[in-house]
């Protein structure tokens, strides 16, 4: 096994966990992102750069989880816990709309107060007020909602969607690899349940992203076993809008440690767009690495930069903050050699700046 061996067929072929590993271990690191990006040359021909304007509004911070890579979590009796209320919600929607937001991410940690009255509400008033997709909910909060009202995820589903929800944000993957989520996280969901509600939201109708985490305990294999998993899906159901990887940011978490390389992160971001073949859209972490090198991420494999981020707060609490306007995002993707363009949810495209 070589490294040219392997990527000259890549357009002929799907990589195995094997190559995949074997590339992320070996090849050069040029030479990846070489590959990855003509991969996504060939997916994109347009040679469009794509971002949304939108918001993260995380309505509560109390979570029972208490996952040790958690910045953000804080105990019910906590003086920082809080849950917003409608009102407050309201607000921050229409501070979003108000610059040009097209999508809201409603995410917080999993609350035993919080039911499902309690979602439902949330998602009709906003859908009553404001013309806004609704993009929200991870995996663990599903499950959470459903077992606390004794019903089916595809029950839960059902009621949510009937209230407003649009899709379903990728979190709560972190590694797919059960061994890894017990080490880190071993009150959240299992990674069998993630792909669960993943498939039973594909099935409702639901496109979804997809999302990876990677540098706290895991090895190179079990990213790609992870991987597999999430390409397996996409195989089975198609319901998959995109992918994103970031990196664990250890600040002010028990699990602490050091974050990983921007390097080992661009390594990671191209052996992602070459193994995943059956994905249209892999997005570039500039929330995590910083604008230089999201700008980067656009050569190693990337065609998308998720939102501006009117407002983050999960990966912030960790100590890290990095800011970016309409403006900044679109000097950033011309001067990476692309074609700005502005899209929704689902990928449309509602604005490409030529000028």
């Amino acid at each position: 096994m070589n490294t040219s061996e392997i990527l000259e067929k890549i357009n002929r072929r799907r990589l195995s966990v094997e190559e995949a590993v074997f590339l992320f271990r070996e090849a050069d690191l040029l030479e990846l992102a070489q590959a990855a990006d003509a991969v996504c040359k060939n997916k994109h021909p347009e040679n469009m750069a794509t971002f949304q304007i939108d918001r993260n509004i995380n309505y509560t911070n109390i979570c029972k989880n208490q996952c040790s890579f958690c910045a953000f979590y804080r105990p019910r009796e906590h003086p920082e816990a809080y849950v917003l209320n409608q009102e407050e919600i309201e607000e921050k929607v229409y501070e979003a709309v108000k610059l040009s937001a097209t999508q809201v991410m409603l995410q917080g940690g999993i609350n035993p107060d919080l039911k499902m009255d309690f979602y439902v509400n949330m998602f009709k008033n906003i859908k009553r007020k404001f013309d806004v997709m609704i993009h929200s909910l991870s995996p663990p909060e599903i499950v959470h909602i459903a077992e606390s009202e004794g019903i089916s995820i595809k029950e839960a589903l059902k009621e949510l969607i009937n209230a407003g929800l649009d899709s379903l944000p990728g979190g709560g993957a972190e590694i797919l690899v059960d061994s890894v989520r017990q080490k880190i996280s071993p009150r959240k969901i299992s990674s069998v349940r993630w792909l669960e509600v993943m498939e039973e939201a594909h099935k409702s109708g639901l496109k979804t992203t997809a999302t990876m985490m990677i540098g706290t305990v895991e090895t190179i294999e079990d990213r790609i076993t992870h991987l597999q998993k999430v390409r397996d899906l996409q195989d089975k159901t198609g319901g998959f809008l995109s992918f994103i990887s970031w990196t664990f940011q250890p600040g002010n978490t028990s699990l602490g440690g050091k974050p990983v390389s921007s390097l080992e992160y661009l390594r990671t971001l191209s052996v992602i767009r070459l193994f995943f073949d059956n994905f249209e859209n892999i997005q570039g972490s500039w929330v995590t690495q910083g604008k230089d090198i999201g700008q980067v991420c656009l050569s190693f494999g990337a065609n998308d930069l998720g939102s501006i981020m009117i407002e983050e707060n999960v990966v912030r609490a960790a100590g890290v903050s990095h800011k970016m306007s309409v403006e900044e995002m679109v000097d950033l993707i011309k001067k990476a050699g692309k074609v700005p363009a502005q899209r929704d949810t689902v990928f449309n495209i509602l604005k490409v700046y030529t000028d």
